[in-house]
């Protein structure tokens, strides 16, 4: 059983920063990504940032230049700085990892979600 587990979420006010971090834990497979995404209630759940084992980064549009991800292999853990945080940032962030595996001549996903963390950004 694999167990993300976020901290660092919060209210900022608007121009603010704010860290948040994730733990995996469990049997993990080693070639791996992990990330970032948030929700707001009602709408999709949205990609903010994804980084592989190798340390290739993908952000989303509305955060490019103002959020910086980061992750440690050895610890399985990934960070996400926010910077100049706006009213638009409100939402609940969740980790995710996810894999894919070839298991007995079959491709097998693997894909987990934290529980999520709230940042509320007030204006």
């Amino acid at each position: 059983q694999v167990e993300l587990v976020e901290s660092g979420g919060g209210l900022v006010q608007a121009g603010g920063s704010l860290r948040l971090s994730c733990a995996a834990s469990g049997i993990i497979y080693g070639l791996n990504i992990m990330g970032w995404y948030r929700q707001v209630s009602g709408k999709q759940r949205e990609l903010v940032a994804t980084i592989t084992t190798g340390g290739n980064t993908t952000y989303g549009n509305s955060v490019k230049g103002r959020f910086t991800s980061s992750r440690d292999n050895a610890e399985r853990t990934i960070d996400l700085q926010m910077n100049d945080l706006k009213p638009e940032d409100t939402a609940v962030y969740y980790c995710n990892i996810a894999w894919k595996r070839r298991v007995f001549g079959n491709m097998r996903e693997y894909d987990y979600w934290g529980q999520g963390t709230q940042v509320t950004v007030s204006s």
